[in-house]
Parts: structure tokens; sequence; C-alpha cells
């Protein structure tokens, strides 16, 4: 019976996990979410007055998550403020439609502060309008509040949703729990008791001060809850006997400050204590948050050497290399043709020998061509392959100024990240990376990789060397290594591959490796595909099979004027992406009825190359590539 009893909860845990995966609920949730937050916080104040705080989260985001959250907040200000929160309808709608028309503009991402500003100068004029001509009385020192909170919790936001910190993560559990503090339909039933206990006992030192803080700011009670919430941070790291002792801090620490004040007010120890006993479940971070130092100095010296770098590619773009002299060539020709020529002295023609004769030697006029046109196609023979030598010459100071503009430019972008380091994204997926392989022979000339990249980057790399055997074997390794050697060194992924791209055009391989590279981000759930001469790849729904990319040339053709072709596409909604190559049929292998993308990505894999594999005597490989939001898992 026991045993049954596991079983069924096994079951009932992975269909639980399934249902989470649907795109339809995970966006209803989400749809959900962002509503609620628009409708609670549209409940903060100061000095009973509303806040345009909303406004602010509202402008940090884009699309459908704007708009959600603008509807949330326009039915919260109407039931938290009655007629007074009309004013706040103002701003809800304005920052809605703020954000629905600049969300997604390259500026906002270039200038952060661009839609902050935005909302705090539509909080200052609706401000005005409401003073002036609809009679509302609201105190200066209010008005200034109300813009600064629009333009703040922006600014806020907008870090927050970007590249969080531990330092933003701080500041947004101490609003949340300044506008949550404020939604209580009953005196000890309001919303920021449990979330302050939680960081009191869960959080970080800043987190729990901030809570308490937050509290303070809201009014909810006379006693002073930053001095309480620290002191159960101490309370906490003391070795109780019970565990359950600690989850109980929150509460004893405000009521021991509680009568150290003289206050009598025991509303908030409820939600206190049951805010604590739910921080136990969580894992504490009790670490402060190191400084940066001092990066300045660092800084300027990689964009010193950025510029340096620059200027030296700029510097060997100049140096043309010198000219072929072609007179030369023709008066080599004239001293060993003519001047042991026996008519030399009554020779008109000697002296006439031009340029056009080295491209068509047979149109010379000569008594004794004999001599003459030889000489000039050995002449012909040394001008072509001084050609091809300064040709050469060229693709060599091509390949080199381009890889000084590469150094260059990562220099900078290290110089850029310096600032900022340890303000990574935060990931939202996991991914699952599963592949199958066949070759004709022993040695396999596809070469595919996986790997973790910078920040939440993760990287897939399928290398296929032209043709089987152990020749290509080693260009598919030696074109996977490289490329993975310089994306993990911090290159990104374009200049890895035009690096490679001129390796190959100068040893003269053309055509040796074709290169497929995908880049998932597993915050954003976007994928970037990278593809060189590489084979279609593929994006399977649970509506069917839809085909990305096409055919180009392979890399090593030209060290300038070609290029990788470049794809983006999401995988958030339980997408599935395959990569192949040349060897698999991926219109055979992929519209088959029976493949979804709830298969396991080994057996999908395995499936599409036994499928796909045909007759083809090349060597075959299908990589499977899907996400899984963090904290589901499916076995």
């Amino acid at each position: 019976m026991m045993v049954s009893m596991e079983t069924y909860l096994r079951r009932g845990k992975r269909e639980v996990q399934r249902l989470l995966l649907d795109p339809r609920i995970r966006g209803g949730g989400m749809l959900l979410f962002w509503g609620g937050c628009g409708f609670l916080f549209s409940a903060a104040s100061i000095l009973g007055y509303p806040t345009p705080l909303v406004m602010g989260l509202i402008c940090a985001m884009s699309g459908w998550q704007a708009t959600f959250a603008a509807l949330g907040a326009m039915i919260g200000y109407p039931v938290f403020w009655g007629l007074a929160g009309n004013i706040g309808l103002c701003w809800t709608a304005a920052g809605g439609l703020l954000a629905v028309l600049l969300g997604k503009r390259e500026e906002k991402r270039l200038m952060p502060i661009l839609l902050p500003a935005i909302a705090a100068l539509l909080t200052a004029v609706t401000g005005v309008i409401f003073q002036f001509f609809l009679g509302q009385q609201t105190p200066v020192m209010i008005y200034l509040i109300q813009v600064a909170a629009a333009l703040l919790g922006g600014m806020l936001f907008t870090q927050a949703l970007s590249c969080r910190d531990a330092i933003t993560d701080w500041l947004v559990g101490g609003v949340a729990v300044f506008a949550l503090a404020q939604v209580a339909p009953k005196p000890w039933l309001s919303l920021g008791y449990p979330i302050t206990g939680l960081l009191a006992v869960g959080g970080a030192f800043p987190a729990a001060a901030l809570a308490g803080l937050g509290l303070d700011l809201a009014q909810v009670t006379a006693v002073p809850m930053a001095a309480a919430m620290s002191i159960a941070y101490f309370l906490r790291m003391l070795p109780f006997g019970k565990r359950w002792l600690k989850g109980a801090s929150p509460g004893a620490s405000y009521l021991a400050v509680m009568i150290l004040c003289g206050i009598r007010d025991p509303t908030p120890i409820p939600g206190l204590v049951l805010g604590g006993m739910a921080g136990l479940l969580l894992p504490q971070k009790t670490e402060l948050y190191h400084r940066r130092g001092e990066t300045g100095a660092a800084q300027v010296r990689l964009e010193m050497g950025a510029e340096m770098m620059n200027a030296t590619g700029h510097l060997i773009a100049e140096m043309e290399p010198p000219p072929i002299d072609e007179f030369a060539l023709l008066e080599k020709v004239r001293s060993r043709a003519c001047e042991s020529c026996s008519a030399r002295k009554s020779c008109t023609q000697k002296d006439l020998l031009t340029r056009d004769f080295l491209e068509n030697p047979l149109d010379a006029d000569c008594r004794k061509p004999g001599r003459l046109i030889p000489e000039l196609h050995r002449a012909q023979d040394q001008l072509r392959y001084l050609k091809a030598d300064r040709q050469r010459r060229q693709d060599y100071r091509g390949a080199l100024m381009q890889q000084y503009r590469f150094f260059g430019d990562y220099l900078r972008s290290l110089a850029d990240r310096l600032p900022r380091r340890g303000e990574e994204p935060v990931a939202d997926f996991r991914i699952q990376v599963s592949a199958r392989s066949q070759s004709k022979e022993r040695a396999n000339g596809d070469r595919c990789l996986a790997f973790a990249g910078s920040g939440c980057r993760y990287y897939v790399l399928l290398c296929d060397g032209m043709g089987t055997g152990l020749g290509a074997a080693q260009e598919g390794l030696t074109a996977a290594r490289y490329l993975r050697q310089m994306i993990l060194a911090g290159f990104p992924p374009q200049h890895a591959l035009q690096s490679y791209n001129s390796f190959l055009a100068l040893r003269g391989a053309a055509g040796a490796v074709t290169a497929d590279l995908a880049e998932v981000r597993l915050d954003t759930g976007i994928v970037t595909i990278f593809k060189w001469g590489a084979a279609p790849s593929w994006v399977l729904t649970r509506k069917g099979a839809e085909k990305i990319g096409t055919a180009t040339p392979p890399p090593g053709i030209a060290i300038t004027g070609t290029r990788e072709t470049v794809e983006k596409l999401s995988l958030r909604r339980g997408e599935v992406l395959i990569l192949l190559s040349d060897g698999v049929d991926g219109e055979v292998a992929l519209r088959q009825s029976d493949l979804t993308p709830d298969w396991p990505p080994g057996e999908l894999a395995a499936k599409i190359l036994e499928s796909g594999r045909g007759k083809v005597e090349d060597d075959a490989t299908a990589a499977v590539i899907r996400l899984v939001p963090t904290g589901l898992s499916i076995s």
C-alpha cells in the first residue's frame, strides 16, 4: 500500500510539473502575477496620499507584462482610494501607454533612465492639472515626493528586471514591504508583516533592515520596525536547540522593542511569526554584499588598450603593399631577348614593347619571335606569381587588421562590463541538450560541443568536417576546439566565426568545415543561431516543424565579403530546437506526425537520426535543445 501511495504521489508530481511546463498555464500564471503586482502596489501611500510607485513598475516593463500590470493598478486605485484614486488612474494610463509605445525600443536599453524620467515628468504634469484645474489640494512636499517616487521607482524596477544584484534585491524587498504593508483588510492581516518576517529569517541583514524601514515608512505601527528587524536578524544567529525558535525571532524581537518603547500594539506579531516560519524554508543568505573596489583605473587602461588596437588596425589598413613594376619585367625581357639578337641594331620594335605584350605575347611584332615569345611567356608567369603573392599579402594584412579590430572590441566590452561585475542576470530556464551521431567510417567528421558561457549564455556548437574519414574528423575537431576556446575567452560568436573564416582562407581550405552555433540565453529563453555553410535547423512545436535558415557557402572562401547568417527565435513556450548536419534529411525526419516536443531530447534525437539517415553516405548528427523553467524537472 505504501509503495502504491508513493507511486501515485510521484505521478502526481510529474503531472503538476508537466502542467507548469504548458505555455498556456505558465502564461496565465504570469498574467495573474503582474496584474496582482499592479493591484497591490497601487495601495502604496505617503502620509495618506497615493503614490505613482506602480507607474515606475509599469515603465520598467513592456508588452503584455506592462499591460496587465496597468490593468491591475486601474482596479487597485479605485478599490484602495475611491475618488481620490482618479489621479492614480491617470498615472497608470500614462505609464501603460509609455511602456507599450517605448518599452521595446533600442533607446530604452541604451538610456535606462529615459522612461523613468518621462514618468516623473508625466507625474509632475498630472499633479499640476489636478491642482489648478480640478481643485485637488496636495501639499508641495507630497507633490515633490510623488514625482521622486515615479523617477526612483522606475530606475529601481528597471534595474531589477534587466540585471539583478544583491543591493537591487534588498531595495525591491523594502519597497514591496512598504506597499504591501498598506494592504490590510484587518489590522493584524497586513500583507507586509509576513514578508518582513520572512526576510528577517531567510534574508541578509540589509534585507531585514530595509523591510523594517518599509514598515516604518508605511506608518502601520508606532514601534520602530527597522530596529526590531535588525535585532531579529542577530537573534536568529543564536544557536537555538530547536529550529522553530529561529522562526519566532521576528515576533520575539518586536515584542521586546514594543515593551522597551512602552507601546502596546501586538497586532504585527502573528504576521511576523508566520513569515518567520516561512523563512525557515528558504536557504539563509547571511553574507554581506562585497564592494567592487576601485575599478576606474583598470577600466581606463582597458579602453586605452582598445583604442590602441583599433588605431593599429587602421595603420595596417593604410599600409598598401608596393606595386608590381611591370616595366622592370619588360626591361628584363628586352635585355634577354634583344641584346643578343643579331638584328638588334636595325630593329625598330624593341623600344615599342608595352604591358599589353605581357597579357598576350603573340601580339608582339618581331622579325625573330623565337627568342622574344618564350621570354614574354616567362615574364607573364613571373607577373602572375607576383600578383598572387601581392594578393596573398593583402589577405594576410586583412586578417591581421581584422584580428586587431576583434581584440579592440573585446577589450572595450571588458571595460564596459568591469563596473557592473556581480550584476549577472538570473537564469529563468535550465537547458536540456542531447546529440546522436552516426558515421560511415570509424572516424566521425561531425563534432558537437555543449558548454556554458559567461552570464546566462549557453552554447551548442555543431561542426561538420566535409567528407568522411580521418581528415574530416580532424577538421571538425580543430574547428570545434578553436571556436569553443574563443567563445569561452569572451569573444562574441561573430568574431570567433570570422576569425576561423580567415584561418581557413589563409590555409586555402575553403569548404573544409561548416559551423552551426546556437547561443541560448537562459534568462530570456531567446536563441540566436549563427550558421556558416551548415544545413538548415528546425524548430519543433506542438503544431509541427518549421525550418530555420537556408544553405549558405562554407567559410574560408574569402577573408572579407562573406559572413555568417544569423537567426533568432524563442524557446520559452516549450519549443525544441534541432541542429542537423548535412548527413540528415530534415524534410523527411521532421515532417513525421508522431514527433512532438514532449519527447525526451535523447529519444527525439535518436528518432530523427533514424528517420532522416536514409541511404546518405555522409556522417550524420542530430542535436536537440530544449529549455525547462528553473525549479521544474521532467524525468
